[in-house]
């Protein structure tokens, strides 16, 4: 399901068997601690040492995870944590051993722990019971992987440097926010996240050229989403004549059709990728000032000359700047 701005259009939604981790399409997922949200862990204190293991005990376990509860086990890319259940005086779970790969046998002191597996951005959390006996455990991550791409009108690539996702709770608060989950997603990358419903918006440069779609992603399969912006790219220069050359040091202002300013720069170019609809540049060189209206065609990258000649010029005491 979609939910999209004005003039934006998301265009393809399809799904494809999720099995393995693409370890070159990884970029969001995060092994380290920083600020991941573990799920039913709110608070924790890293290990005191640097042993990954809590070594010493007698009760073997070893601990395995699926993406789903019929799936096969995950061979790597998983993080291991391992909890006491009970807080300490400054309220944090005491971490006592951690791992990475896939399968992980752990030597415990018997007892109860909270072990929590994190694969990229999806995770789930389970309490165990260790005891002299060697046991398994196993965790059902209830995830999947999202791979997200956009096209100009008819098809045409966008260039993967102009392009960047983010992607939010698809739930918003009360105020209407969404929590952000991970920003700059590059395009075309696997973001393995638990299944649910997620907020993506794509943004091709820099100004208003922005599409917001709702995405679902299902436990054990891999969803890939392609929107279509409704953009080009413009380049405005100032010149003298029809063809001439750029005149530097030109200040620029661009309005959209409500007459608010939406992006300013200085150059003898100003290159911008906006969504279609109408606008008016405004260039200022020294004491002049000259504007010009303009409308974008969605996937008509166009070069925009602003004459600096006393048709195109306005007076600075209208308002302009």
């Amino acid at each position: 399901m979609f939910e999209g701005l004005p003039r934006l259009f998301p265009i393809w939604l399809g799904t494809a068997l999720f099995v393995v981790p693409v370890s070159s399409a990884v970029a969001q997922d995060v092994d380290g601690l920083g600020d991941l949200k573990l799920p039913g862990i709110s608070r924790y204190a890293p290990p005191n040492s640097e042993t990954s293991l809590a070594l010493g005990g007698s009760g073997a376990i070893t601990l395995s995870a699926q993406l789903t509860d019929k799936g096969a086990d995950i061979t790597r890319g998983i993080v291991w944590r391992i909890f006491k259940p009970e807080p300490t005086s400054d309220g944090k779970l005491p971490m006592v051993a951690s791992a990475h790969g896939g399968s992980a046998v752990f030597q415990l002191e018997p007892g109860s722990y909270l072990v929590h597996a994190s694969y990229g951005r999806a995770g789930a959390t389970k309490r165990i019971t260790v005891g002299k006996d060697a046991k398994r455990e196993s965790l059902v991550l209830d995830a999947g992987g999202l791979k997200l791409d956009a096209v100009l009108s008819g098809g045409v690539r966008i260039p993967p440097k102009k392009l960047r996702f983010s992607i939010y709770e698809g739930r918003a608060e009360a105020n209407h926010d969404r929590a952000l989950i991970i920003p700059d997603v590059e395009p075309n990358s696997v973001v393995r996240l638990n299944a649910g419903v997620y907020h993506v918006v794509s943004t091709y440069g820099s100004v208003n050229a922005v599409i917001r779609s709702d995405i679902r992603v299902e436990a054990g399969k891999l969803t890939e989403a392609a929107v279509e912006h409704h953009a080009a790219e413009m380049t405005m220069k100032l010149v003298r004549e029809s063809g001439g050359e750029a005149i530097a040091d030109t200040s620029w202002s661009l309005l959209n059709e409500s007459g608010d300013p939406i992006k300013e720069t200085v150059g003898a170019f100003a290159s911008m990728v906006l969504a279609e609809g109408d606008y008016t540049i405004i260039a200022k060189n020294r004491d002049r000032i000259y504007q010009k209206d303009f409308t974008v065609v969605a996937g008509q990258n166009k070069e925009i000359e602003v004459l600096a000649t006393e048709a195109s010029a306005i007076n600075p005491e209208d308002g302009a700047d």
